[in-house]
């Protein structure tokens, strides 16, 4: 549920602006580019000048930026897959009851969230920077928040 709240620091009146997203992965692990619905909570927000954060609510899944291409995400996939393979399940001590020891240890390499600079009511990128939602324990529904304050 969106909402807005206003609160004076200073002279000048700095809005808070606070979002969340909800996803659901079909797959254990996959990218999501959510460049598009940040640009929509921005928009709505408001604001002009400011800080966007956007982070991951949960531990198995990250909030990065990154280049937009598949080749790359491919690459993302199998370079985390040597870092912490999924399987065997039990090489991990974690996984008592549990088979997502890799999942937490992917998030803790990917990221848990970003800050991008808002200037002129648009996110203030980099060339090619996107802002993506990585999951690794998928098949179920899971959020990230956005939270974006300024003038």
């Amino acid at each position: 549920m969106a909402k807005r709240e206003v609160f004076v620091a200073g002279y000048r009146e700095m809005k808070s602006y606070r979002e969340e997203l909800w996803f659901q992965v079909p797959a254990r692990r996959g990218f999501l580019n959510i460049t598009p619905q940040i640009d929509e909570c921005l928009a709505r927000s408001g604001i002009r000048e400011g800080l966007c954060l956007v982070n991951a609510m949960h531990i198995t899944a990250s909030v990065f930026i990154n280049d937009d291409e598949s080749g790359l995400h491919r690459d993302f996939e199998k370079w985390l897959e040597k870092l912490a393979p999924e399987k065997p399940h039990s090489q991990y001590a974690h996984n008592g009851g549990e088979d997502n020891a890799d999942a937490h240890l992917k998030r803790s390499i990917m990221g848990r969230e970003v800050v991008v600079a808002v200037t002129a009511g648009r996110l203030d990128f980099g060339p090619w920077e996107q802002i993506f939602y990585g999951e690794f324990d998928g098949l179920r529904r899971k959020r990230a928040l956005v939270k974006i304050i300024g003038e």
